[in-house]
């Protein structure tokens, strides 16, 4: 009556087999994170691997599973930081990206508008003086050209600007369904970016999520303190080339209308008057890498898309002779001159870099360029210290509800408790197993929710065993016992662990941080927990009744 076929006998011993393989490397974290740190850069290199890095890989054999259990910021230390988006400066460079379409549309019409002149504008405008008040209409009806359909939330379309005039001055805004879908694409841009920038430095699991309308919360386990995390994000590694009016040494000249002061980044005192708007930006990058000059020192090259590399190609052949400036984040890095026309829209920027900036401005650079400055509302370094004693406080609590859940079980249901104790060990192997394989991050709340499943994994058990005792007073032999006790306790197992899955998948869906780490480690729990209780435990109790064939047993 108690019969498991070979296929299912195998299959559940593989999977409890794999999973302590795959666990296996929690055991010596240390050893295989190494290791895994050695392959990566192995990998990077693409060659002969140095002493020192076949050294580290030779820590843990290439044939086994190295994946391992990613650690959260309050368990391994890093830094944290909560930054503010200035959607403002998104709304500036949009009119300062409209002005030479508007102020070529209108020279168009200078018959009717006559000159043409940007005025001094307020936050979130861009005024335009015409000297023909008597063509305002015309000038209207020509910068409203200019305005784009936006789909809003309801399905209606809106203009992107909103365009009035105010006597001789048109002035131009954004309209609020632009402003909307503006702040959204800020945001969106503003997370990818510094997900990219972050993932350049190889760091494992950062978590980088948005909070409320303009906030990103960003948290990055194992990064050495705050600043260096500000440093690595908070430059928005704006690169742009712009043509060179002049050089000053005073801070306070105006550089004049339809210009901007930079200073020099190497050279104290020294300041580049620059036409404002660029010739080439690096939104048009798509590449850049750290190398050597000639002179072997640090340096970076670039390459352009092929829009970009088409208009660096022009204004270098039409500029032969006239210095340039490229600036990163408005500082003038260098101001070369011309030499000759640059094809292929490539280049190299050097200046006073040692290795370490030149290598983190290239990162800066292939990630691309945050679209607006961010404001740090709050830092935060969490040191490896902490994380240990988190650890250490996780694995005591782990340690003792195992002890006394195993305990527990023998001491109330004898040799099936003991069955049910290894089961409930293969249960945690298995917990790791997955959260290895997915590459899941385990946060403080995590171990609760595992320690929470140890307490919750012999639930099981204990309908199975409870409900053999009740079919064992009916005076049916053992074998139909056990059969109707698994068959019986099947429906209250699975009902209790259905809806507890469900909380956990809600919480995973509406929670963040902290709590979806509960429900990852909960949910995942649950799986294993059934898996084990239905099959693992089964499968045992049957291999013992066909090994002894009992007359009787007890429970």
């Amino acid at each position: 009556m108690l019969q498991i076929a070979i296929w299912k006998r195998v299959l559940i011993l593989g999977l409890c087999a794999l999973g302590v393989i795959y666990a296996a490397p929690n055991l010596f974290y240390e050893r295989v994170e190494r290791h895994n740190d050695a392959v990566a850069l192995i990998e990077a290199q693409s060659g002969e691997p140095t002493p020192e890095l076949a050294a580290e890989r030779a820590l843990w054999p290439d044939w086994l599973p190295s994946s391992l259990v990613n650690l959260g910021l309050d368990l391994r230390g890093g830094a944290q930081l909560l930054a503010e988006v200035q959607l403002s400066d998104v709304y500036e460079g949009r009119f300062d990206a409209l002005w030479p379409e508007l102020r070529d549309a209108l020279r168009e019409e200078r018959d009717v508008v006559g000159g043409i002149r940007r005025q001094e504008s307020g936050p979130g405008e861009l005024r335009v003086a015409i000297a023909n008040p008597e063509g305002m209409d015309r000038a209207l009806e020509v910068a409203r050209e200019l305005a784009e359909p936006v789909t809003t939330l309801t399905g209606t379309q809106a203009q992107t600007l909103t365009i009035a005039a105010e006597g001789d001055e048109i002035v131009v805004t954004l309209s609020q369904a632009e402003r909307r879908a503006l702040d959204e694409r800020t945001i969106q841009q503003s997370l990818e970016i510094i997900r990219r920038r972050v993932d350049e430095t190889g760091t494992r699991e950062p978590t980088i999520q948005r909070q409320g309308a303009d906030r990103i919360l960003i948290q990055v386990p194992g990064i050495g303190s705050a600043e260096e995390l500000k440093n690595l994000i908070g430059t928005t590694a704006r690169l742009t080339f712009h043509p060179v009016v002049g050089q000053t040494s005073d801070p306070d000249e105006p550089p004049g209308p339809g210009n901007a002061l930079y200073p020099a980044m190497d050279q104290d005192g020294l300041y580049y008057i620059v036409e404002e708007t660029p010739v080439v930006s690096g939104e048009q990058l798509v590449d850049a890498q750290p190398s050597f000059d000639q002179n072997n020192r640090p340096a970076v090259n670039f390459r352009f898309n092929p829009t970009g590399a088409r208009q660096f190609g022009d204004y270098t052949a039409e500029n032969i002779g006239s210095p340039f400036a490229i600036v990163l984040d408005e500082e003038v890095i260098s101001a070369p001159v011309i030499q000759s026309h640059i094809p292929g829209g490539s280049g190299i920027i050097t200046g006073d870099f040692s290795v370490e900036e030149s290598n983190e401005l290239a990162i800066l650079l292939r990630a691309g360029a945050l679209p607006a400055e961010m404001e740090f509302l709050e830092e935060r370094t969490i040191g490896p210290e902490l994380g240990q004693d988190s650890i250490d406080a996780g694995r005591i609590a782990a340690i003792v509800a195992g002890i006394a859940v195993l305990a527990f079980m023998a001491l109330s249901y004898g040799r099936f408790g003991m069955i049910a104790d290894v089961a409930l060990i293969l249960n945690v192997a298995l917990i790791f197993a997955l959260l290895s394989v997915i590459g899941a991050t385990l946060t403080l709340p995590g171990i609760a929710g595992i320690v929470l499943t140890i307490g919750m994994a012999v639930d099981a058990n204990v309908l199975v065993f409870e409900r053999i005792r009740e079919e064992l007073k009916t005076a049916r032999g053992p074998a139909r016992a056990i059969q109707l006790g698994y068959e019986k306790a099947l429906s209250a197992i699975l009902d209790a662990n259905v809806t507890t899955f469900i909380t956990a998948v809600i919480l995973f869906t509406m929670g963040s941080g902290p709590v979806r780490g509960f429900a990852v480690t909960l949910g995942l729990g649950i799986v294993t927990s059934v898996f084990t209780a239905l099959f693992v435990t089964r499968l045992m109790i049957v291999a013992w009744f066909e090994r002894r064939r009992p007359k009787t047993i007890e429970v």
